[in-house]
């Protein structure tokens, strides 16, 4: 029995990211495509008009993954600094779990593909950069995090009292933290995220995005 349209293109697109699993990381052809599915050519064409239709089709995926599983943790949780932990964790975990669409994630998969697929990619990534800037925004509004954002400490001890200094705590200490502060430490985030891909990506899929997350993440976030 013939398969639908609608289920064709899936199988399509499922086979194209499980042959960019592959760790040699071969550059994917519709020849090849159309061998792996016992296809034409022209029958692929029939459903893709062209293979950047198949590649668009992956990164509506990513899309629709992490940005529906971005706005869960932004609505369930909220405390700003575990909404960042959460994020984080889920994007290294979405492409230990997704070997195929980290190679798109990083660029790799698109090399002398459409130009318009990396500039999507680059407005994914910024989404993201965006979303973590706001809930790095939320922790610092909240008092978790000034001093991990690169807040400056400012003692508002009232001096010449004859009152002893009293150790520095959150009611003591008023921490200014600018925008500019807040954008840099979202950037290092998203560049965090980037590096463990790519680490993963280039490794042969040896170097597992999640390994030591929770130990980078006390730095990264001074838990």
């Amino acid at each position: 029995m013939a398969a639908k349209p609608g289920e064709r293109k899936l199988q399509i697109l499922q086979t194209v990211a499980h042959m960019l699993e592959q760790p040699k990381g071969e550059k994917i052809t519709t020849a090849a495509l159309a061998a792996r599915l016992e296809l034409s050519e022209a029958a692929l064409y029939r459903h893709f008009a062209s293979k950047a239709q198949m590649f668009e089709g992956l990164i509506e995926f990513i899309e629709q993954t992490v940005f529906g599983l971005i706005n869960k943790i932004t609505q369930d949780e909220k405390s700003g600094l575990k909404q960042v932990d959460a994020i984080v964790s889920m994007l290294l975990g979405f492409a230990q779990k997704n070997r195929g669409m980290t190679r798109v994630l990083i660029g790799d998969a698109l090399v002398n593909e459409d130009e318009r697929l990396q500039l999507r990619i680059n407005q994914l990534l910024d989404r993201i950069e965006a979303t973590l800037k706001q809930s790095l925004r939320m922790a610092v509004t909240q008092g978790e995090m000034g001093e991990a954002v690169g807040g400056q400490v400012q003692d508002v001890s009232v001096s010449g009292t004859g009152v002893p200094p009293v150790s520095p705590s959150r009611t003591a200490v008023a921490r200014t933290v600018s925008g500019e502060d807040i954008s840099a430490h979202a950037n290092v985030l998203l560049c965090f995220v980037i590096g463990r891909w790519l680490q993963f990506g280039k490794s042969g899929f040896t170097r597992e995005p999640l390994a030591q997350w929770p130990a980078q993440s006390a730095v990264l976030l001074n838990k």
